[in-house]
């Protein structure tokens, strides 16, 4: 699993893209006309959902492997600036976990 953080829905949706591009090459045939199907029919109508801030998935399956990429628009919220003279009172009361 990972994640990647895209700033619009152009973005997102050419993420998918260049990944699907990236690795159809090394896919079986059904999965690479399922990938091609993607990028030139039906990435238009994931490109549209985002922009109406709907949630997609892309799925693509592999032999006994299915790898799909789920895209949720998200509101990002501004974290605290770490570098600030003057933490939060709240900062003295965590205690980080042990690594040990």
């Amino acid at each position: 699993m990972a994640s990647f953080d895209a700033y619009s829905a152009p973005q997102a949706d050419r993420w998918v893209a260049v990944t699907l591009r990236t690795i159809s090459p090394a896919l079986d045939a059904d999965a690479s006309d399922e990938a091609w199907t993607w990028l030139h029919d039906d990435r238009i109508e994931t490109r549209r959902a985002l922009l109406r801030r709907e949630p997609c998935a892309v799925t693509i399956r592999h032999a006994n492997t299915r790898i799909t990429w789920t895209i949720r628009p998200t509101l990002y919220l501004p974290l605290a600036h770490r570098e600030a003279t003057e933490h939060p009172t709240c900062t003295d009361t965590f205690t980080p976990l042990s690594s040990g």
